[in-house]
């Protein structure tokens, strides 16, 4: 997760922990925690928290950031994959709460993923899965040329292996994975001009398509002349007193079962 994305992070976090309604005394486990941003969150007031992330330098940073934080002393950091989860034998079943948010996007397998987190949490333990659903990006006043690149880049995305709508089958993944599906929701964010987070959101789109850009240019959906006309249109749609975008994130929790 880079620093820009994290803005999405920090719009998000209180609608995800409000949704959580976690206890003090729950153990916890975020799969997929990236620097973690919202694994130090969960640890702030509440029980232990085990993150769990792939790439060592993203674990050390969030290390660095739970000492920051000061909730060094309840929550622990462990480089790993969600395919095989770097769990203690006797650590298996014993979370109250699996956590995953924007991780199944990017999984080949995320089924496999899921079956991980069910196994983890302890009979009647909960699995909450938190994902993107790209096709829901909006702005206004409309720029179709930047939506031809985000359309482009979607594609681009689901080629490489990815999903770009995986949030709308989170509750699917619950079911097919053994555990039973209890209740979802969608959350709405939005940012418009005059907000601080309105800049860095813009930032973070032009990131996403210049650090993409062979990509978009390899679904054929946009040339390079296209592809320029759409950076232009979205800097000067930055530009007006009423630029604003929104997008959705889709969330949905399961229970292991008691039997």
């Amino acid at each position: 997760m880079s620093g820009s994305a994290s803005i999405v992070d920090r719009l998000l976090n209180e609608d995800c922990l409000r949704a959580l309604a976690l206890s003090a005394d729950e153990r916890l486990l975020d799969v997929g925690c990236g620097f973690g941003e919202l694994t130090c969150a969960l640890a702030g007031g509440m029980g232990r928290v085990l993150g769990i992330e792939a790439v060592a330098s993203i674990v050390d940073s969030a290390r660095t950031a739970a000492r920051e934080r000061g909730v060094a002393d309840r929550v622990e950091f462990r480089v790993g994959d969600a395919y095989r989860l770097p769990l203690e034998a006797d650590e298996w079943g014993t979370f109250d709460v699996a956590h995953a948010r924007f991780l199944l996007e990017s999984l080949g397998d995320p089924c496999a993923a899921v079956m991980q987190m069910v196994r983890a949490v302890r009979p009647g333990g909960r699995i909450v899965l938190t994902d993107d659903d790209h096709e829901t990006l909006r702005l206004w006043p409309e720029a179709p040329r930047v939506m031809v690149l985000w359309r482009a880049y979607m594609n681009f995305f689901d080629a490489g292996g990815n999903d770009s709508i995986v949030g709308r089958k989170l509750v699917a993944f619950l079911f097919e994975c053994g555990a039973e599906p209890v209740r979802s929701a969608s959350f709405t964010f939005g940012t418009s001009v005059g907000e601080p987070s309105f800049t860095a959101g813009v930032a973070r789109l032009r990131s996403i398509f210049e650090t993409e850009h062979e990509g978009i240019l390899a679904t054929g959906l946009v040339d390079e002349e296209g592809f320029r006309a759409g950076l232009d249109e979205l800097e000067t749609w930055a530009e007006r007193p009423d630029a604003t975008a929104w997008n959705v994130v889709r969330w949905a929790e399961g229970r292991r079962p008691l039997g």
